[in-house]
């Protein structure tokens, strides 16, 4: 009799054994399956990134060209709370004698040009640093300002994509930098 029970065992044994076997194997496709799947679905979403469209990412700074540099001052230091962080003089062309004063409050950084009266006539055109504008920070400066030409706008700097920077005049008479670095 023991050996009956014994049989019956090695027999139901081998049934359990190839059912088992084959829910692992089941289970291992499935799962392989749903793998190969996810990593398909990520690759597809990097490649989309990567041909992500050129657009702004942020905002780089905003400059104020000083008119009145005591009131100014007033204004953004005494009333307004900024601190002087740092000021420079830049030179070259279009922007020279020019004297960038960088005050900070907080996260926010606000640039404050103020040209030197012996330079005043080389304060030229939309490009030149020493106007009010605001610069916005961007992914690919290329196809934005090639879209902006094809739109009739003008570009300050016609080398915008190796420069990486470029300015041109809104529709409401505001000038707007472009930076890609």
């Amino acid at each position: 009799m023991k050996s009956k029970i014994e049989t019956k065992r090695k027999g139901n044994t081998c049934k359990f054994n190839f059912s088992y076997r084959f829910l692992c194997l089941l289970v291992f496709v499935v799962v392989s399956t749903v793998f190969i799947s996810a990593q398909n679905s990520e690759q597809a979403v990097a490649n989309d990134t990567s041909k992500e469209q050129a657009r702004v990412i942020g905002l780089k700074n905003i400059c104020v060209h000083v008119l009145e540099l005591e009131k100014t001052l007033k204004l953004y230091r005494e009333i307004l709370g900024f601190k002087l962080d740092d000021a420079d003089v830049f030179k070259g062309k279009g922007i020279e004698g020019m004297l960038a004063m960088k005050l900070k409050a907080n996260d926010l950084t606000i640039t404050l040009s103020l040209t030197a009266p012996e330079y005043l006539h080389t304060i030229g055109p939309v490009g030149n640093t020493n106007h009010n504008h605001f610069m916005l920070q961007v992914n690919d400066i290329g196809p934005i300002g090639d879209k902006l030409k094809e739109e009739g706008y003008t570009l300050e700097n016609e080398n915008y994509v190796r420069d990486k920077y470029t300015f041109f005049v809104g529709p409401n008479g505001e000038i707007i930098g472009l930076s890609a670095w």
